[in-house]
């Protein structure tokens, strides 16, 4: 350092250009670097999600989290293994020491909860292994509203919408949420059921077989080979009164006999609104290791685009956005910035009561602080 403070006194020009150099480096750097509102970070934290429809929270504790528990409890380098059981769904959760690889880890968890399937009742489905990931959250919500049917504003979200979001540079999810999608309803009425004396599976075995395309095989010629496929899925709602369950007596039972069928919606499982009105919710995630200023700033450009596709009375509104936060956050740190250099030179000023001491801590201060957006 002693060096290089006097070949700074002897070569003031060549000192001059060297900062000037890492100044410029320092600014040219600070226009490409990118802002997001936390640095991506991986966490050693895997998750092991399973569900039984119907069963206690008992049962999911004794039966389901405890034999996976007794089966990753083996994995090298836990630091805490603990479960949460509710009706019908247990979590287990994993938190590994920091010097373990978080991929590696969740690979690790995802093989001994694969030997573990055979200990755990049938009726569960397939748990899902994922690692903690700061990227899981929503950089942005929207909400579709207007004076239409919930059903309807889910055609448009889910048809439209989502999938012009999902065209947008870093966007890895659109998720739909208090919606209405279509469904097919077949209501069966119980008494008929049990006067004709038919299981109400055979009536869901029965619109399986029916409402399906089957392969049918090839056909091989001189010169070309062909591929028969038979056609079986019923395209209007009210050919399923006419599916033949079974024959009771040499006479068909169909289901008009015991119920009916209805072009209508699944059960709704969510609720959103918007200022009290009735809406649809749509909740964005980045993909991983995407800025999120980026993605959020290609979703706005695409918004206007989206709009303009929609009927008249339907509106898209933001209501949800993580770079207002970023922006307001940096808006806050250039501030301060400057403020902090000011109140540096004035304490030079007051202390050592010369201007020339002062010019020089009001010239290195930013400097030095704008240099170090060139490392960074």
């Amino acid at each position: 350092m002693q060096k290089l403070a006097e070949i700074s006194i002897r070569r003031p020009i060549f000192a001059s250009m060297l900062i000037l150099a890492l100044v410029v480096t320092g600014a040219t750097a600070y226009f490409r670097l990118n802002v997001d509102r936390t640095p991506s970070v991986d966490i050693p934290t895997v998750f092991v999600a399973t569900s039984m429809p119907g069963a206690s929270p008992l049962e999911m504790e004794s039966l389901v989290a405890q034999r996976i528990e007794e089966n990753v409890n083996t994995v090298e380098g836990i630091a805490e293994l603990r479960s949460i059981s509710g009706v019908g769904r247990s979590f287990v959760i994993v938190r590994f020491n920091l010097s373990r690889d978080p991929n590696q880890a969740a690979e690790d968890v995802r093989n001994r909860v694969a030997s573990s399937i055979d200990e755990l009742p049938r009726e569960i489905d397939p748990p899902k292994v994922t690692k903690f990931d700061t990227d899981a959250a929503p950089v942005m919500g929207l909400a579709l509203a207007g004076d239409r049917s919930t059903r309807e504003l889910t055609e448009l979200a889910e048809k439209l919408v989502k999938i012009q979001l999902e065209r947008s540079d870093g966007v890895g999810e659109v998720e739909v949420f208090g919606g209405l999608s279509r469904a097919i309803n077949v209501w069966i009425d119980a008494d008929r059921l049990a006067a004709y004396q038919i299981p109400i599976t055979a009536v869901r075995e029965a619109i399986v077989r029916q409402n399906a395309n089957v392969p049918g095989g090839n056909v091989t010629g001189r010169k070309q080979e062909q591929t028969l496929r038979t056609l079986g899925r019923i395209t209007n709602p009210k050919e399923f009164d006419d599916l033949v369950i079974t024959t009771v007596k040499g006479t068909p039972i169909r289901i008009r006999d015991i119920g009916w069928t209805e072009d209508g919606t699944k059960e709704q499982r969510s609720v959103a609104r918007l200022n009290g009105q009735t809406t649809v919710s749509l909740d964005i995630r980045r993909q991983s290791g995407a800025n999120t200023v980026e993605v959020i700033e290609g979703i706005r450009s695409k918004l206007p685009g989206i709009q303009a596709q929609l009927p008249p009375d339907v509106r898209l509104e933001v209501i949800r956005d993580q770079s207002r936060y970023t922006y307001e956050a940096l808006s806050e740190i250039k501030l301060h910035l400057v403020l902090g250099s000011v109140l540096a030179s004035l304490v030079v000023l007051a202390f050592m009561r010369s201007w020339r001491s002062t010019f020089i801590a009001a010239i290195a201060i930013p400097a030095s602080v704008i240099s170090t957006f060139g490392m960074m």
